[in-house]
């Protein structure tokens, strides 16, 4: 292979090794997608291939890069947003600064959506995150949340749902009112442990800073100096929408997430959610993140799931579906 065909990135060794990957999987998903070899000779990364292959492998080293330098783990899920963005020639998630915690380090954006969610949260009063499950919707408000209570800028972080589940109700559940509602909660305290640990997480709780609940415990109540996380507020009745959103008291801020495509409610016009999103996107204080099929950050085939579902409920509807990726 010529001299002209190979390019040398300098990097940080943080960032070499996370290009490289374990066993050196990370550079073996990026040779196959751009056709170059990834060598990592010390002080960075070298790419031999030709022009077009050595243009988009690099865009995706960079991404990587950028993603170690913060002090974020890099998975084979980043590396292959990274290899996504880097194809497409969409902007990455970047240098977005982390999170400063989580059990296995600092929490950063992996996309370019989860980056400008993560701005929406520090900067505005009540923020929606809507799109498909696996996106990270959830996972990141809880871990701003977690971040400003640790921090000390809030007092409470306040996490409720609509106790909706397929047509389940609490009343079929065993245990009183506390065993009824956490099997409803479970994805929401799995984020939690997995942000602070099992130790802090229960000393939290048991001094009342951590709250998970249903919405229907919210009505009444004034919310001050919190952090509200709405889940699955697809399932969110519009009544029980415009009450939960006239909760917010002093010093509070608030996060509603969901996906208008699960709606569980017997009666799919009653959410309260794509209604929300209407008459308040535009409001000061109000920001509005929506995510697409190629923000999914877990399995790859989740989003090919996500795009298949697109395309059949496009269909359905009569609309021109786009095409479906069969790749990983």
């Amino acid at each position: 292979m010529s001299r002209d065909a190979q390019e040398f990135i300098p990097l940080t060794e943080d960032a070499a090794r996370a290009v490289s990957g374990p066993s050196s999987r990370h550079a073996a998903l990026i040779e196959d997608a751009f056709r170059v070899l990834v060598e990592t000779p010390g002080g960075g990364v070298m790419l031999k291939g030709d022009s077009a292959g050595r243009t988009g492998a690099k865009r995706a080293v960079q991404a990587i890069a950028a993603r170690a330098d913060t002090g974020a783990a890099v998975g084979e899920s980043d590396v292959r947003l990274a290899i996504s963005a880097a194809r497409t020639g969409e902007p990455g998630a970047g240098g977005s600064p982390p999170l400063p915690m989580g059990r296995r380090g600092a929490i950063a954006a992996k996309t370019a959506a989860q980056a400008a969610y993560l701005d929406m949260l520090g900067r505005c009063e009540l923020v929606f995150g809507i799109g498909p499950a696996g996106t990270g919707k959830t996972f990141l408000a809880v871990a701003h949340g977690a971040s400003l209570l640790l921090r000390g800028e809030v007092d409470r972080l306040i996490v409720t749902r609509p106790a909706v589940e397929a047509g389940e109700r609490l009343g079929f559940l065993p245990g009183d009112m506390n065993e009824k509602v956490d099997p409803y909660m479970a994805p929401v305290w799995e984020a939690l442990n997995d942000i602070l640990g099992a130790d802090q997480l229960r000393r939290r709780r048991d001094k009342g800073e951590i709250e998970v609940a249903p919405i229907a415990f919210m009505r009444g109540r004034t919310l001050s100096s919190a952090f509200v996380i709405v889940d699955e507020a697809q399932n969110a009745t519009r009544l029980q929408m415009k009450m939960v959103l006239t909760r917010l008291g002093e010093g509070s801020r608030m996060a509603v997430t969901g996906d208008p495509s699960q709606v569980d409610l017997p009666n799919r016009a009653d959410s309260g959610l794509a209604h929300a999103v209407g008459i308040l996107d535009g409001v000061k204080g109000v920001a509005v993140a929506r995510f697409k099929a190629e923000d999914v950050v877990r399995h790859p085939l989740v989003e090919r799931i996500v795009r298949a579902y697109d395309a059949d409920a496009a269909r359905q509807a009569g609309l021109p579906s786009t095409p479906r990726e069969t790749d990983a």
